[in-house]
């Protein structure tokens, strides 16, 4: 059975080196990983005290854990800019935070090896809790230097909407 619907002679995954990042409906240039989305449920054991001694299973709280955004520095500042927003170090007493605007929901992109769109991830009411303007600095090391900004968030969820596309044949 083809596990592709649309497309049944493929039969590889979807590679992780093709995807975007969208905030503000704009792309985030030069975003080069993009960590996990993961959520744990927390377990909560409980038991009733005529029960066997092995304890019940129950879900409870589920969170999420944060979003990491790494791209080489350029003068891009929009990083820096969105991380101003929750603590804005020229900002006086009582303007350090924009609270008005400083979440904001982004969409992570999933692309084929040939550009198509496959999947998006919504992840909602993200906000910096973390900026990192310079990587270590490493005069012996062949890297590009890299800007972090590590994104609380609320949760996320897959567009379903958006399905498999057929893809091309030359």
């Amino acid at each position: 059975m083809p596990q592709f619907t649309v497309n049944p002679h493929r039969f590889d995954p979807y590679k992780s080196f093709k995807f975007r990042v969208k905030v503000d409906n704009a792309y985030l240039s030069g975003v080069s990983r993009v960590s996990a989305l993961r959520r744990v449920t927390e377990v909560l054991d409980h038991r009733d005290g005529t029960e066997r001694s092995s304890p019940r299973k129950a879900p409870g709280q589920t969170r999420f854990d944060p979003l990491v955004l790494e791209r080489g520095r350029t003068h891009d500042d929009e990083f820096e800019r969105w991380a101003h927003k929750v603590w804005n170090p020229a900002g006086g007493p009582g303007s350090e935070s924009s609270l008005k605007d400083f979440r904001k929901d982004i969409l992570v992109e999933l692309l084929n090896e040939a550009g198509q769109l496959v999947m998006v991830f919504k992840v909602y009411r993200c906000w910096p809790s973390e900026y990192v303007a310079l990587e270590q600095l490493d005069a012996n090391g062949t890297t590009v230097a890299i800007e972090r900004l590590v994104l609380e968030h609320e949760g996320w969820e897959r567009d379903e909407a958006v399905g498999e596309p057929e893809e091309p044949s030359f």
